[in-house]
């Protein structure tokens, strides 16, 4: 990493201290728009901004995985005008992101039933996804048409089948397996969530996976969260004692 591209923001963090994984619930984009006497795409435009400076914000820093709440199962109940042209967006945006991706070292990877997507969004991602795969640097992971109920409901389904088909038995069923059958699987669970928009929950989000991330709640709309807000989350994290069950005395004796 270049000096000369290192923000005074940036200098703030402990790098000793960096998350692997940060989650974050995208929200405001509507109210950011409304706010402003325009739209609700114009939201979604500015908000494409956003992800644009995160992302290259967290692969500067060498954050190793990114995990963007692009689109909820619930959010296919929205206008249809408006889910069109949230599709529209995403199409051009991974299109015009794939070069930057590949300069970057960026690897885009995907969550969620994406059997509901356009079939030129599914092309479009594809593509990404298998050009980016070389990559080695931040894992930028969207999560699209994706609930952590219908996730739980289908890893179930399939370990169902599993001992049905007598493949695998009840007792050999642990935590480690079941997360084995996750869309997130090999991929480290989220050591910490921001959500943007002054709302103060995980709306069926990786409910599974964010069991002991760190929660940073913002009243930032996402189309104002840049660089700065993003610094200040994470240097909140870093201030933070996770223990996971464990006591204070026992994480100083650990360490």
């Amino acid at each position: 990493m270049n000096d000369k591209h290192i923000s005074v923001e940036t200098k703030k963090i402990d790098n000793t201290k960096l998350p692997e994984h940060i989650a974050i619930i995208m929200d405001g984009n509507g109210r950011w728009a409304k706010s402003r006497g325009l739209n609700r795409s114009a939201g979604h435009q500015e908000g494409v901004t956003s992800v644009h400076e995160i992302t290259d914000v967290a692969s500067r820093i060498g954050l190793k995985y990114l995990t963007l709440y692009t689109f909820s199962t619930e959010n296919w109940n929205r206008p249809q005008d408006e889910i069109d042209a949230l599709m529209a967006l995403m199409v051009q945006s991974i299109y015009n992101e794939t070069p930057l991706m590949m300069k970057n070292n960026v690897r885009l990877r995907v969550i969620g039933d994406l059997s509901r997507l356009p079939l030129t969004a599914r092309k479009v991602l594809e593509d990404c996804i298998e050009k980016t795969s070389v990559n080695s640097g931040l894992n930028m992971i969207l999560a699209l048409s994706y609930s952590s109920r219908w996730e739980i409901v289908d890893a179930v389904k399939r370990l169902v089948n599993k001992v049905s088909e007598g493949a695998l038995k009840n007792e050999e069923i642990t935590e480690e397996l079941f997360s084995s059958y996750l869309t997130t699987s090999g991929i480290p669970d989220p050591d910490m969530l921001i959500r943007t928009g002054g709302e103060k929950r995980i709306s069926n989000f990786l409910m599974w996976q964010l069991s002991y991330a760190e929660l940073y709640f913002t009243d930032c709309y996402w189309p104002d969260f840049r660089e700065e807000q993003f610094i200040d989350a994470i240097i909140d994290y870093q201030q933070r004692e996770r223990r996971f069950g464990k006591t204070s005395e026992q994480l100083e004796v650990n360490n």
